[in-house]
């Protein structure tokens, strides 16, 4: 029995603390902090979202932009006071025996940035093709991988709704032999524009060729021939792989050339081409039948070419040069913005391997 002079002993702090926390507010508690830990990762995911949703808002506006001649800007800048029946309608596209077809088939060989800027070039090529006087049959082969995720997402789809085009996974020859096969029946179009000045009625689709453009080639195109078949080479690698398109079309045997860039033009600075630049020059060409001026009216002026002494309009270049004699104009690199981000592109042109060319190809151009 205590004294009573003995106090009574103090309750500990384990004794003084509430009860246990019950295991639905551990699980509430545990819940609040992991919602709190994850603040900074939700913040991240939306502005990627967010970044998402206007790129892709960006590329639906873009497409409809260049593909569709009705939309809202083109309608505003048409006279308000002029009935819509009474407006002179825009001559219809002559389809021509001629294919064009852009290889894809380096998926793997290209950052995401680049796979980007392909997907506006070919876009856009689309785009001048549909739009030409002359159009040409127009391919897109090796269609697949993150090109063709990124048609599919944030382009929407829309390219499924593209007359005009074939999106084929098989690759550039497969393109080729269906191409060739196309010039034989009564859908290959007709001799007209640049093809119709030959007065030739002795060509047929057996004299049509397949060539490979590339700016490696050590052979100079002359001219673009009907029932034939032009392939690019759709690669944006900043010059990373050079004369990986040469060496595809040798290893295939296939016939290689590049654009007579050289022969015509000088360069003042280092030249760069967009891959839709390469298909409206060809373009052009099949209207006009001139180089000089194909080039003249679609090489930006900002790239500083001019047309070399001795060129004129009549399309004569300059005597000391040669067919198949090497020139100076070097490769074309592709240089394209797409949807206000960075789309610098190599452009093959010719190989338009979005490469550099020089027609086609992807060497830097040589300054004179």
């Amino acid at each position: 029995m205590a004294s009573p002079s003995e106090e009574p002993p103090l309750h500990t702090n384990q004794e003084q603390s509430e009860p246990p926390m019950s295991k639905n507010k551990l699980k509430k508690l545990l819940r609040d902090q992991k919602w709190e830990e994850g603040r900074e990762k939700r913040r991240e995911i939306r502005k990627i979202k967010a970044k998402e949703k206007k790129e892709r808002k960006r590329a639906v506006r873009d497409d409809h932009t260049l593909i569709d001649p009705t939309s809202e800007k083109r309608k505003a800048s048409a006279e308000p006071d002029i009935p819509a029946s009474k407006k002179p309608r825009p001559a219809k596209s002559v389809l021509l025996p001629i294919s064009i077809v852009i290889d894809c088939g380096f998926d793997d060989l290209m950052l995401d940035g680049e796979r980007t800027s392909l997907a506006s070039q070919v876009t856009r090529s689309y785009s001048e093709n549909n739009r030409a006087s002359f159009k040409s049959h127009l391919f897109v082969s090796s269609f697949g991988g993150h090109l063709k995720q990124r048609f599919d997402t944030v382009l929407a789809g829309h390219h499924r709704s593209w007359t005009g085009v074939k999106f084929l996974e098989s690759d550039f020859e497969a393109a080729a032999d269906q191409a060739a096969e196309l010039m034989k029946t009564d859908r290959r179009g007709r001799l007209a524009g640049a093809f119709k000045k030959t007065g030739d009625e002795q060509v047929t689709s057996a004299s049509g060729e397949v060539v490979y453009l590339t700016s490696d080639s050590p052979e100079t195109l002359t001219e673009l021939k009907p029932y034939s078949t032009y392939i690019i080479g759709g690669i944006v690698d900043k010059n990373r792989h050079k004369g990986i398109c040469y060496k595809r079309a040798m290893d295939r045997g296939i016939k290689t050339a590049k654009l007579p860039i050289g022969d015509y033009m000088k360069m003042t600075s280092r030249f760069v081409l967009a891959t839709n630049h390469v298909v409206e020059i060809m373009l052009r060409w099949l209207e006009v039948g001139e180089w000089a001026k194909a080039f003249m009216e679609v090489i930006p002026q900002r790239k500083g070419g001019v047309l070399k002494d001795g060129v004129s309009a009549l399309n004569q270049p300059p005597e000391t040069k040669t067919q198949g004699q090497e020139t100076d104009s070097g490769a074309v690199e592709q240089d394209q913005e797409e949807e206000g981000a960075a789309r610098n592109i190599d452009a093959d042109v010719l190989s338009v391997s979005d490469h550099a060319v020089e027609a086609p190809g992807h060497h830097e151009e040589q300054q004179p």
